[in-house]
């Protein structure tokens, strides 16, 4: 019997992907040859040294004297909704902060907020330590493990004095979980996924699920703060990180780490700040607004108190957003999707670095940088130590941002997510089925080509503008569940090429095998009625 279309198919496109990376073996090898003969090395060098020399060519010391390193995280900031990008929102501080410094164009975050944070924080995917699925859930007993080394701890090592004000949002169940224990000397702010901005309660008074629990959470260390009901918390964060500066130690370097609770729902904002906003009607995208401009404005304050106290000529400072935003509420035009999405629009953030110690500042980067390559960058300018860390998929780039050499990056696991609801997909494209199951929610950039696989929301690009809420959707057949676009020359993901370029989609998806292989199984604990806080005092906080 003949063998399938579908079978000859795949035969001949491996058979001519085979041939290739043979030829292309062969002319390596004899290259590598040619050149050992010529320097007269040795040949025997052993592959773990090879890559030992790799690793430690990532933490060479820079001339840089261990600079105060403040790193500020948006929450759900959409890419059209800074100045720079063309937005009718007012961000004049954080406009001029990028336009003196480098503005990072090709930089990505991940999807939703607790995998950028982690990423953040150990430099290594999440594949890598079970979180590969959702958020840290305040109600199941799951945080970052606790042998994953965070970047305050290893800073901490080197003389840096550590604080963090803000959403914590890496776990919490048990003590040994919190931000004082993870490699910060102070915290000031709460550890759930968001909450009300003036009761500081989660969840906010506009939720509509009657079964979730109810409490205040607000700390300062490990005790809760009970007087600020009331207090705006982009107001309060600002004004806790300023009193931070003010009574730093400046015989040693400082890390303070700023993840704000602004733009994160639910759209909450000041009337005055309401008012600079009045002549737009939709009143969703009017407070979104307001939120964006009160942020600007707590941005501009922290950076005039690191002036104003001597801290600014040696600081590095970092502007980041932990993913794009929610659909209906900011703006990622035009790129597609948004929060809790693989396209462009979830994972493609607003990023800039201002520091006098650049060398080549007031410039635009093109260079692809990860959420994970801040782990070993401010390491290497901190001077301090990779030792104790586990493997990093992160990547230095300090020399790409400070002088615009090359990226080290050439690609990037957005996520494998084997638990994402498959709906009706339990099947794969028959063509790549010995390869990677295409029917999981997964991505992967690799150069210019991007490849999405699962059941992947469809996204869609939102209008441009102050007034509606509109939207263009994709013209998808329902079913479809793999992807190729060159986000190059496509960074709107308009042009499927899947079909054009199976050869590139087989390459990929064995890319995606092999991430898979080093995955770790998600770890998903079910809802836990002992972190009610009602058992608690009325605060949510450690239950185990």
């Amino acid at each position: 019997m003949a063998p399938p279309p579908g079978g000859r198919r795949v035969s001949f496109i491996r058979f001519g992907l085979l041939h290739r990376r043979a030829v292309v073996f062969c002319a390596l090898v004899a290259i590598f040859f040619i050149l050992m003969q010529w320097a007269k090395l040795p040949i025997n060098v052993s592959y773990s040294r090879r890559i030992t020399s790799k690793r430690i060519k990532t933490v060479s010391r820079p001339a840089i004297n261990r600079p105060n390193i403040v790193f500020v995280l948006a929450d759900d900031y959409g890419w059209n909704d800074i100045g720079y990008h063309g937005s009718f929102i007012r961000t004049p501080n954080l406009d001029s902060l990028a336009s003196e410094g480098v503005k990072l164009e090709n930089y990505y975050v991940q999807p939703i907020c607790s995998p950028s944070r982690e990423q953040l924080m150990t430099g290594r995917y999440q594949i890598h330590y079970g979180l590969q699925h959702s958020v840290i859930m305040c109600d199941r007993p799951h945080g970052l493990p606790l042998d994953e080394v965070t970047l305050p701890q290893q800073l901490k090592k080197n003389g840096y004095s550590t604080y963090m004000v803000g959403k914590w949002h890496l776990g919490f169940f048990r003590k040994e979980y919190m931000p004082l224990q993870r490699g910060f000397d102070r915290f000031y702010g709460y550890l759930t996924g968001g909450e009300d901005y003036w009761t500081h309660r989660k969840p906010s008074q506009y939720s509509k699920d009657p079964s979730e629990y109810q409490g205040l959470d607000l700390r300062d260390q490990d005790k809760p703060v009970l007087d600020q009901n009331g207090t705006y918390s982009t107001h309060l964060f600002a004004s806790k990180a300023i009193e931070m500066i003010s009574n730093h130690d400046h015989s040693k370097p400082m890390f303070l780490y700023l993840p704000f609770q602004a733009v994160h729902g639910p759209l909450e904002a000041p009337k005055e700040y309401m008012e600079q906003y009045k002549s737009i009607e939709n009143t969703l995208v009017r407070t979104y607004a307001a939120m964006v401009t009160v942020l600007d404005e707590a941005v501009g304050n922290v950076t005039r108190a690191l002036k104003t106290h001597g801290l600014w000529d040696n600081t590095v400072f970092i502007f980041s957003t932990d993913n794009g935003a929610k659909k209906g509420k900011g703006s990622n035009w035009p790129l597609r999707g948004w929060k809790n999405t693989l396209w462009e629009g979830g994972v493609r953030a607003v990023g800039f670095v201002n520091s006098n110690l650049l060398e080549k500042k007031g410039r635009i980067s093109d260079a692809l940088i990860h959420i994970s390559d801040w782990f070993p960058t401010l390491l290497r300018i901190s001077n301090g130590s990779l030792t104790g860390t586990k493997p990093l998929d992160g990547f230095d780039v300090w020399n790409t941002i400070s002088t615009g050499a090359l990226s080290p990056r050439t690609e990037i696991l957005h996520n494998i997510d084997p638990l994402k609801a498959l709906s009706s997909l339990q099947f794969s494209y028959k063509l790549y089925s010995d390869v990677f199951n295409t029917s999981v929610y997964a991505a992967l950039r690799s150069g210019d080509w991007k490849l999405l696989t699962g059941s992947q929301d469809r996204g869609g690009w939102k209008h441009q503008g102050p007034s509606h809420n509109m939207f263009d959707k994709p013209k998808e057949q329902p079913d479809k569940h793999i992807w190729l676009f060159n986000i190059r020359n496509d960074p709107q993901e308009k042009n499927d090429l899947s079909d054009r370029y199976p050869v590139i989609v087989l390459d990929m998806l064995e890319k995606l095998s092999a991430y898979n292989k080093t995955a770790v199984p998600p770890f998903w604990p079910p809802r836990d009625p002992r972190a009610n806080p009602a058992l608690h005092g009325d605060l949510w906080g450690p239950w185990i």
